[in-house]
């Protein structure tokens, strides 16, 4: 009968234990990512209640309203996203755990504190002033590798926030520090992690860019700002011999869909090559919805292309779907490739393109079937004036088309 009892009181305190987890601590808390080189990535998060939190970069704030709890852990899932961070709770200001992305096999070491709202600490008074235009090449002692960016940033006091642009887009809402001669940057939004370091000068900058804990390559950067980078309208075409793009993907029913469909004659398409695991995507459908919710579209159709890393179908379109009901797409999004995302690969299934240079790329496809242009990358909010631009051109453009 004791037994019973002992058992009893047991099973009852461990299944309070399961029914009753701790829980985050509303406020303010300072997160960091282990990457390369002992060097931490940091970003902040704001517990709002026990279900719903935001990730802050500069002027990005990401809803999250996917927090789970098991016993001493939870589960943080950020939106679209298949990134997401497992952590136990060691007490009321202390997590620790990994950010996870399973289908990349990937696993980064992930800590939190609560109530410092630093993103950076800072020892020094800053020394130099970011603010402004920087030529910027990546890898440069590799000519295989190498590649130009653009550098725009502003500075308040030890403050900076900003962005690199690149041919293929942009690395997001940047923030960080100037402390002393050196500059701190970071973003983090669920899908990728960045840190920038750099050593500055007035006139010049050497740094590393580190992405997770899997990847990292030099910088060097120079003030210029006359500085501009290629036209993005120039860097994708059709190649000689062609004058039209044709494809047949399938969408989430398995039913194939082509270019030639009756849901696309005599309309102005948009053709979006994109995953719905990339953040320069996310932006550009985020633009996308805005255009559809804004603009008469009734002889507009948008169709994206997917090339995803899942290993399998089924991942892969579930992952897509979790896209569109986030961001509620109403436009078809056909597999185009899954189990990688190489861009050779990626030129394989579209050959009448000279290459895949990027995702997203935006195809633009008249009322009579002509390709008129093709737009390689997407520089989203965070270029600031840049983007308002692209997307004055990208209204009077549609609207040539749908006139002619």
């Amino acid at each position: 009968m004791r037994y019973l009892l002992v058992l009893g009181l047991v099973f009852c305190l461990l299944s309070c234990e399961e029914s009753h987890p701790e829980k985050l601590k509303k406020g303010m808390w300072r997160a960091t990512l282990e990457t390369q080189d002992n060097e931490l990535l940091p970003f902040n998060f704001e517990v709002i209640n026990d279900t719903l939190l935001t990730i802050f970069n500069a002027e990005e704030h990401i809803k999250v309203d996917e927090v789970i709890y098991a016993n001493d852990s939870v589960t943080i899932k950020p939106p679209v996203f298949e990134g997401f961070i497992k952590a136990k709770i060691l007490d009321a200001n202390t997590l620790q755990g990994s950010f996870i992305i399973k289908g990349l096999k990937r696993s980064i070491a992930f800590k939190a504190e609560f109530g410092n709202t630093n993103r950076f600490k800072t020892v020094k008074g800053p020394k130099a002033d970011v603010t402004g235009v920087w030529e910027t090449t990546f890898s440069p002692n590799s000519e295989s590798d190498q590649y130009v960016g653009k550098g725009i940033f502003k500075q308040e006091g030890s403050k900076v926030t900003g962005t690199f642009r690149t041919t293929t887009g942009d690395y997001r809402f940047l923030e960080g520090v100037m402390d002393g001669d050196a500059m701190k940057l970071s973003a983090f939004d669920g899908a990728h992690a960045f840190l920038f370091t750099a050593k500055v000068t007035d006139s010049s900058m050497t740094g590393m860019f580190y992405s997770g804990n899997h990847y990292k390559e030099p910088f060097v950067a120079k003030r210029n700002p006359e500085f501009e980078l290629a036209d993005a309208d120039s860097l994708t075409f059709l190649k000689p011999g062609y004058d039209a793009l044709a494809f047949t993907f399938p969408d989430h029913t398995g039913t194939m869909v082509s270019l030639s469909d009756s849901q696309f004659k005599n309309k102005v398409v948009v053709v979006q090559l994109m995953g719905s695991w990339c953040p320069n995507c996310l932006d550009e459908s985020k633009y996308f919805m805005e255009y559809l919710k804004t603009h008469n579209t009734q002889d507009v159709a948008f169709v994206g292309l997917a090339f995803e890393y899942a290993k399998t179908e089924a991942q892969a379109f579930k992952n897509i779907e979790r896209l569109k009901s986030r961001l509620g797409i109403p436009y078809p999004i056909l597999l185009a490739q899954y189990g990688t995302t190489d861009k050779a690969a990626a030129q394989e299934k579209l050959p009448m393109l000279n290459h895949v240079l990027s995702y997203p790329t935006a195809i633009y496809i008249d009322k009579k079937g002509k390709v008129r242009k093709i737009h390689t990358g997407f520089n989203g909010p965070a270029t600031g004036d840049l983007y308002e631009k692209y997307k004055s051109e990208f209204e009077m453009f549609i609207a040539q088309l749908q006139n002619e």
